[in-house]
């Protein structure tokens, strides 16, 4: 079958923001199934920017620049603004045209929630609409945009490069194996995953770097081994069985203060959680209750009810063949480790610890999201089903990787989310891949380090090794 050609439904007058970039907005259409292109169409959404300039002489010859398109992490986030995306303060100087595409489901593309699902039908219906909205149909997207923005363009312009960031990199190992023949060259931060992996293994290997960013955080803040355990107990105390409210309809639990250690792998993430805990026991200690701010800091610590596609959808990334079912493989992993016994349903409590410290979790999903997070517990039954689906499309070609020809461009981290020792298995797996590793950045350093991450990644695609 034919590739599909997304449908160009409108482009907006281009716009002059602060610094020189030049931005245009598009609405696309491509179908729900790409597999059955009568399906019922949906609406992408993306934004372009190129370094504006005034020239001395003007001149009405259009101008095609190449298009690096950025690749989101997550899954379920939206693209940033140009203005407010690291890639604008060096690429475009580059000469590119940067486009920054909404993932279906996520920023203003067809966005996923669960009052949009409650349009599409019941639990079911909902989970067979969220099936179309892994990597492997992403790509397909990509490259219906990427058709139609490209098809008056001569043949050595209509390929593009890519950006992909953490989910994004995972997503350009899928567009690698699938359609090398859109893409120009590559660029990965914090993104090389496991190709051949399933979930239980995956978070066997990631709950060790959890567990060694709980012994940071406790060794530089040891004071917080008695805190988290007292902030813990009055959570129990204070909010019974079900947790204490939060501002926007959810409910504090143990277990839900337990998955701030998602910053744990970020820079900057020990002092978040270590003020979080600040906060709180100055609360109890002056009032016997946790303020709305506190709360409202809290509950707003992660996307999980504003993109919960990253929650439904994030065991299912692991799931690279048919035959993989999720079936909450984190909580699984984790009950049987010593750290993590408060997954237990019957966990007697933070008193239980004696001296041993109340361990964080990391880039984990869990049921009880599902019951803590006011959006979430909409998706309930929704996410159940599609923790027990098996039938997932592939999501590589590890063939097609051994012979790539696309050039790739790698950072590789001390990351807590993409295991290191595996991120290396897969780099060795891509023929021509050219990799920067690091042990002194975290995930998110393409943003909070930019100036130590894309100059690195620009000197491999620049120069040569001997």
């Amino acid at each position: 079958m034919a590739p599909i050609v997304a449908r160009l439904v409108s482009v907006g007058k281009p716009y002059l923001v602060p610094g020189k970039l030049l931005v245009k907005e598009y609405w696309f259409e491509v179908p729900l199934d790409h597999d059955d292109p009568k399906s019922k169409p949906i609406k992408l959404f993306a934004r372009s920017a190129i370094k504006h300039e005034r020239p001395i002489v003007e001149t009405s010859e259009p101008v095609q620049r190449p298009f690096l398109v950025y690749l989101q992490g997550g899954p379920g986030g939206g693209t940033p603004a140009p203005q407010d995306s690291p890639l604008s303060s060096f690429m475009l100087d580059r000469g590119y045209e940067l486009l920054f595409l909404d993932q279906r489901g996520t920023g203003l593309s067809s966005t996923v929630s669960a009052n949009t699902l409650e349009l599409i039908g019941g639990p079911q219906e909902q989970a067979d609409y969220l099936k179309l909205f892994r990597a492997d149909t992403l790509v397909k997207d990509s490259e219906a945009v990427r058709l139609c923005l490209t098809k008056n363009y001569p043949p050595e312009k209509k390929k593009w490069s890519t950006f992909g960031q953490s989910f994004g990199g995972m997503m350009t190992l899928t567009y690698l194996s699938f359609a090398p023949e859109g893409l120009r060259e590559c660029f990965i931060t914090g993104g090389l995953a496991a190709l051949d992996k399933g979930p239980d293994e995956v978070y066997t290997a990631t709950y060790r770097k959890v567990i060694e960013r709980n012994e940071a955080y406790y060794k530089k803040f040891p004071e917080d081994v008695a805190t988290v355990k007292f902030v813990a107990e009055k959570i129990r105390e204070l909010g019974g069985k079900k947790g204490i409210p939060l501002p926007g309809g959810g409910f504090l639990t143990v277990q839900r203060l337990m998955t701030v250690g998602l910053n744990f792998g970020v820079h900057g993430g020990l002092d978040r959680v270590h003020n979080y805990i600040v906060r709180m026991k100055g609360d109890l200690d002056q009032f016997g209750f946790f303020t709305r701010y506190t709360l409202n800091e809290l509950e707003q610590d992660n996307t999980w009810d504003t993109c919960p596609i990253y929650t439904v959808l994030h065991e299912p990334i692991w799931c690279y063949v048919p035959g993989i079912a999720a079936r909450w493989a984190a909580e699984r992993v984790g009950k049987a480790l010593n750290q993590y016994q408060w997954l237990q349903s019957d966990w007697a409590g933070p008193a239980s610890l004696g001296d041993k410290p109340l361990y964080f979790s990391g880039e984990m999903i869990y049921p009880f999201h599902f019951e803590t997070c006011s959006e979430l517990i909409k998706l309930k039954e929704t996410a159940n089903i599609l923790a027990e689906y098996n039938q997932w499309p592939p999501l590589y070609d590890i063939q097609q990787l051994a012979k790539n020809e696309v050039p790739v461009y790698a950072a590789s981290y001390n990351d807590m989310y993409v295991d290191p020792d595996m991120a290396r298995v897969t780099a060795s797996r891509i023929k021509g891949i050219k990799v920067f590793e690091t042990n002194v950045l975290y995930h998110n350093a393409v943003r909070a380090r930019t100036e130590d991450v894309i100059p690195q990644l620009l000197k491999l695609r620049d120069d040569s090794i001997d």
